[in-house]
């Protein structure tokens, strides 16, 4: 398939579900909202908001996993392997633990600054070095470490309602999202996929090695800031918002790479677009189920991707067994 094609394909499969997105209403099936006041402001207040929250975040989370595995060279790379993401939501559970939730906007600058700051420690862990092992060791710790020290907020929870709605976020939701949300991480977001998005160029370099890419002009100590402050500002901004949605990242890239003639470099706009795909989609699905507590998005991805990389493991397995 030519890359315009599946631009295209991917556009307007993102545009026909974005539609479909505003005309469902929770556990109410599809129903285009009326002209009265009360279903504008259905419309404009509640499921714009979501729809193009979901959009935002799965083609961040679907743009960065594209970069984070043709840099890393590892297929199951995605946006939390930097420890980003969990530094991210270790800010935001901060933030609850404190009783700063009552301003509307305080959780998710506090998830934005945790992402900050786990890009901080990271430069801090690696030093002068920028070897891939060395970047993904540092990774491994920081996700360590976040995890522990969010459940240890967890566990200290000053009653059972606060660590209710603290395991409901990590869960990941665009439930009771409003536009004040979007234009809370608007600005982050914009630049770090502005910073993954220039990248996408280098990444056909890199996939040769290290000493190559060296050898070619392209820095690596450049592009471990480019990757980690687009990361860190652009999935940071989205998981203060949304929670923790595991599997987006990592799935999305996996099923274009056929398409894009195996390209790294090809692979991140229309994992961006196939990324928003696969959220909104989601989240259509939660809003259709019979009424009662919304399931989490990062359930229905999790329960997506595992089946897809149990099937992907015995694909590759049989191909090697073929070869």
């Amino acid at each position: 398939m030519s890359r315009s094609l599946l631009l295209t394909t991917l556009t307007m499969g993102l545009l026909a579900v974005m539609a479909v997105s505003l005309m469902t209403g929770r556990g109410a099936g599809l129903t285009w909202p009326g002209w009265d006041w009360q279903s504008q402001l259905i419309l404009w207040e509640i499921r714009l908001p979501r729809t193009l929250l979901a959009a935002i975040c799965g083609a961040v989370l679907g743009m960065a996993g594209a970069v984070l595995q043709g840099w890393l060279r590892n297929p199951l790379a995605d946006p939390g392997v930097l420890g980003i993401s969990s530094m991210s939501a270790l800010g935001a559970v901060m933030a609850m633990y404190f009783g700063l939730f009552t301003v509307s906007w305080m959780v998710p600058l506090a998830g934005i600054l945790g992402a900050i700051a786990g890009f901080w420690i990271l430069i801090t862990l690696i030093g002068k070095e920028s070897g891939i092992l060395l970047i993904v060791l540092a990774g491994a710790a920081l996700n360590a470490f976040s995890s522990a020290m969010t459940a240890l907020m967890l566990n200290l929870a000053p009653n059972p309602f606060a660590m209710q709605d603290m395991l409901f976020w990590l869960m990941g939701s665009f439930e009771h999202r409003s536009l004040e949300h979007l234009w809370l991480i608007a600005l982050p977001v914009l630049i770090g996929m502005t910073l993954l998005y220039r990248l996408s160029p280098a990444l056909d370099v890199m996939a040769l090695g290290e000493d190559t890419a060296h050898s070619l002009g392209i820095s690596g100590r450049r592009v471990l800031w480019s990757v980690g402050l687009g990361t860190a500002l652009a999935v940071g901004a989205c998981v203060s918002v949304a929670g923790v949605i595991s599997f987006a990242g990592l799935v999305v890239p996996h099923l274009l790479r056929p398409l894009t003639q195996w390209q790294p470099r090809l692979l991140v706009l229309p994992s961006a677009l196939a990324g928003a795909l696969l959220l909104v989609c989601a989240d259509v699905l939660v809003r259709m189920l019979p009424p009662g507590q919304e399931l989490r998005i990062g359930v229905v991805t999790a329960l997506l991707g595992g089946p897809f990389f149990l099937w992907l493991l015995r694909h590759v397995r049989r191909a090697e067994v073929e070869l």
